[in-house]
């Protein structure tokens, strides 16, 4: 059955944990979905994953909704979260309300994503508004990497705390069903995630939110670029692949692949008839 926003609301309520993570593709997503995954966010960390880009800041409207559209028609069961890329929103709130639905009619979303707090509350509560469900996302926020001076921890003195737990209420408020809590401190996280009637999802900030959200590449070993202290990989499906790529490259080579087996036949007289012809 199709998880929605009351799942996670119940989960809130039950203790029950929420598990998201990213996809960007339909096998990708279907593979995910079979396995059970509550959520599947259609994060803007493709710039990084799966476009090249060095941050996320590239990304447009467009491929979320190319990737997002692609995911959801994977995810029979799945929520399907897509991040609104950066300026999609940030120019004012009804450019915020736009482009959150663009992500619902064209790309199949279930809710979108958006980072900031506080200053982005009338955003959440616009797109809330036009009856779209909202994930915010508070901490370490990529958009605002050149403003952060890179990937870092947030919230670690007692005023950033203070801030981010200004950020995590409000947002709350504005009525975002959930939040997203990237490379906080745990013990922050874990107090925030009690104040709070919404469910946190957290990336790097600990095992007391709500639920956990990583990029599946990360946690299968497939891309090495950068490595975040956060994730654990579960499978190495990247050595995997590149046996297999490997082994494909040698048989070519050598003449193995294709054997016979993989081949279609052609009847004798067929290709007598045709020799004839020279």
């Amino acid at each position: 059955m199709k998880k929605t926003t009351a799942f996670f609301r119940e989960a809130k309520k039950s203790g029950e944990k929420i598990t998201m993570l990213t996809a960007y593709d339909y096998s990708t997503a279907r593979l995910e979905d079979e396995a059970g995954v509550d959520s599947i966010l259609v994060g803007d960390s493709l710039g990084n994953v799966i476009l090249g880009y060095e941050n996320t800041l590239k990304v447009t409207m467009e491929d979320m909704i190319h990737h997002s559209a692609a995911v959801a028609r994977g995810a029979e069961n799945a929520l399907v979260v897509t991040d609104m890329p950066f300026m999609s929103y940030q120019t004012s709130v009804y450019d915020a309300v736009v482009n959150a639905g663009r992500l619902v009619k064209e790309g199949s979303a279930d809710a979108v994503k958006l980072e900031g707090g506080v200053k982005f509350a009338p955003h959440i509560r616009a797109i809330v508004g036009a009856s779209i469900p909202v994930v915010a996302h508070i901490g370490m926020t990529p958009q605002s990497v050149n403003v952060f001076g890179g990937f870092k921890v947030q919230g670690k003195s007692e005023e950033a705390a203070r801030q981010i737990i200004a950020d995590a209420k409000a947002v709350e408020e504005a009525g975002a069903f959930a939040v997203v809590l990237e490379c906080v401190p745990a013990d922050l996280a874990a107090y925030i995630s009690e104040i709070l009637t919404i469910p946190t999802i957290g990336i790097g900030a600990g095992a007391g939110c709500d639920g956990q959200v990583l990029v599946y590449q990360d946690m299968l070993g497939m891309y090495s670029d950068f490595v975040p202290k956060f994730v654990k990989r579960f499978a190495n499906v990247g050595e995997a692949m590149k046996t297999g790529f490997k082994e494909y490259i040698d048989e070519v080579k050598n003449g193995a692949f294709p054997a016979k087996e993989h081949t279609y036949a052609i009847s004798g007289g067929v290709m007598d008839a045709i020799r004839e012809d020279k």
